[in-house]
């Protein structure tokens, strides 16, 4: 096999075994900084033999094989506590002696080792960049330049925070396990948190020129449904990849012949991607069956899936949107489900009930800089027939936005309003 295409089947391989391999490292060493170094010598051992010697049948075995080596041979260097050296040795050297632990450690069938490394990466302790550029880095695969240009942030940002989530991870001692009982609940909102943030950043990019960056859509995606299979009892999580199955179906329908974004109710829903639907719709069961009382997730996919069931813009079931973001203000209460329950309430209502429940919200400190507030207050004066008011709305919204198409659309509409007559 030539050597590039041999490089590009090792870049293949690292990119579907680098968590599974990284998380049983873990598991034995009990140190996520040193599972990655080794998971890391183990790639570059292949980079210099596979060439020659061919990709071997069981890759990810060969990987995890040679990282284990590597971890014995760095124990008896002196790398770590005497005390870890002696009992992480003996584990080792044991597991030597049997080959099927080998296999047995990539090949975990319940996923613990992957469900161990999700929850560590998420971790509280962590700020939540720190978790979100952790968690690409070992579940996703991603480098730490791909993860920079992802998120429009120097390589060198994202390299500190990696390195400082491994150091603050193993200065806390934080165990390396799933949380049980009443913790439970709590790290799992945190991971959920982290998969819905790399998602929603390439749904609606934050800042730069594009509208969405569908490669980190994928990404938690993948994240999601792992999870899934991982904890299959939590509704939650059923939720949560129902409502990122729902909204990824919309993605070749949110952007127009140049870039420009189309909204929602705009967009040509034929483009919307069926089968997408279809798993999302699924997922949304499965979480309603486990419990029939809705969490947050739940409820935003319950949300998702009035617009999925909706042929037409004007089938859509505004007055069910409308009191599922009553229920999740119950649920989860925040500004922004306040925000986005005032635009229900103004396609159920009328514009002038949608309007009474935005104004609520002016002065709202964490929305003082949110460009959506004045967006969604400029849509519904301009149905209202207020253009001025609406135009000032919008020029403020494009001002707050960092997204280059989002302040183009802003400001589109914004001298839509000069050119619309008032009635």
């Amino acid at each position: 096999m030539p050597s590039t295409d041999t490089h590009s089947a090792i870049d293949a391989v690292w990119r579907i075994e680098s968590a599974r391999l990284i998380a049983g490292l873990a598991r034995i060493v009990r140190d996520i900084g040193l599972a990655e170094d080794l998971a890391q010598d183990a790639l570059v051992a292949a980079l210099e033999q596979w060439p020659s010697s061919g990709v071997p049948d069981n890759p990810g075995a060969w990987l995890m094989a040679t990282a284990k080596h590597r971890a014995i041979d760095r124990l008896r260097r002196g790398t770590m506590l005497e005390r870890k050296h002696e009992e992480l040795a003996r584990e080792l050297e044991a597991r030597e002696t049997a080959v099927p632990d080998l296999n047995a450690a990539l090949d975990d069938p319940v996923g613990d080792d992957l469900l161990r490394l999700i929850f560590t990466a998420c971790h509280p302790v962590l700020s939540p960049e720190a978790r979100v550029a952790l968690t690409l880095r070992l579940l996703g695969g991603l480098t730490t330049d791909e993860i920079a240009r992802a998120f429009l942030v120097p390589e060198p940002t994202i390299a500190q925070r990696i390195v400082r989530a491994k150091r603050t991870l193993a200065e806390k001692q934080v165990p390396y396990e799933v949380p049980r009982g009443e913790e439970l609940a709590a790290r799992l909102s945190s991971v959920l948190e982290v998969v819905y943030l790399v998602f929603n950043e390439g749904y609606t990019a934050t800042a730069g020129d594009d509208w969405m960056r569908p490669a980190l859509c994928e990404d938690a995606l993948r994240l999601g449904r792992i999870l899934a299979q991982l904890a299959p009892r939590e509704p939650e999580v059923h939720g949560l990849v129902a409502l990122m199955e729902i909204q990824a179906s919309r993605a070749g329908a949110r952007i127009g012949p140049s870039g420009e974004p189309v909204l929602l109710l705009d967009q040509n829903r034929t483009h919307w991607d069926q089968l997408l639907i279809r798993r999302g719709l699924a997922a949304l069961e499965r979480s309603e069956k486990i419990n029939p009382k809705l969490g947050p997730y739940t409820l935003q996919a319950a949300i998702a899936a009035c617009h999925a069931r909706a042929t037409t813009a004007d089938e859509t079931d505004w007055a069910r949107i409308a009191a599922l973001y009553s229920a999740l203000a119950q649920v989860a209460p925040s500004p922004v489900v306040d925000l986005n329950r005032a635009v229900a309430f103004g396609m159920a209502f009328g514009p002038a009930a949608g309007l009474d429940l935005a104004d609520t919200l002016r002065f709202e400190p964490s929305l003082a800089n949110y460009h959506l507030l004045p967006t969604v207050r400029g849509d519904l004066l301009f149905k209202l027939n207020r253009m001025e008011e609406a135009r000032q709305e919008f020029e403020r919204a494009a001002s707050l936005t960092r997204n280059s198409r989002e302040r183009s659309l802003l400001l589109e509409r914004a001298r839509a309003c000069t050119e619309s007559p008032s009635r």
